[in-house]
């Protein structure tokens, strides 16, 4: 079973990378839940706004970077979205890349690290929780908040607190679970 954890803030001097690196790597580090664990960062897979002229539920993709992304998505089990919150809400290129596809997204579970100020994202990530639905993602109740990420990045590394990694150990076995329950469906 894959994991893939995706970098969803593209915009420079973003936060999002550290954290993503840190989850990344935590996450591999974890035995049992994942076979194997990848990182997508959406800043480097570059989708610009949706420019296929056909509905994603035909798959009939024309260009080169829609066939990546939905190669991707379609050889994952479940989703960990490295999440933002920008005026309470995820970041445009988050909503970009789910719309990007239809059918490669069904029936696999997805949770959030969410970061930011006091809120640690959880705003963002609520509102990122229902276009999952809209594409048959069941996003967890699990999931890991990070409020002021500020305090908690020094020389460009993300050094997450004690309550971080345990959230982060539940968050990644509920996965795992929510993965083999659904790995029928799929």
């Amino acid at each position: 079973m894959k994991l893939n954890v995706i970098i969803t803030s593209t915009r420079p001097g973003r936060n999002g990378e550290p954290v993503g690196e840190w989850f990344f790597e935590y996450a591999k580090a974890k035995p049992g839940a994942f076979d194997e664990v990848i990182l997508s960062d959406l800043a480097q897979i570059d989708l610009p706004l949706l420019d296929e002229p056909n509905h994603p539920r035909a798959q009939k993709y024309t260009k080169e970077h829609t066939k990546k992304w939905a190669e991707i998505v379609n050889g994952s089990d479940a989703f960990v979205f490295i999440l933002p919150e920008y005026n309470y809400a995820p970041p445009p290129a988050y909503f970009n890349a789910i719309d990007y596809l239809a059918l490669e997204w069904n029936y696999k579970p997805a949770s959030f690290v969410s970061y930011g100020g006091v809120s640690g994202g959880m705003r963002s990530s609520q509102a990122a929780k229902e276009i999952l639905t809209t594409v048959k993602i069941m996003p967890i109740p699990e999931q890991v908040a990070v409020p002021m990420v500020f305090d908690h990045l020094k020389d460009g590394a993300f050094n997450a607190p004690q309550i971080v990694q345990d959230s982060a150990d539940t968050m990644i076995a509920e996965l795992g679970r929510w993965a083999s329950a659904l790995k029928p469906l799929r």
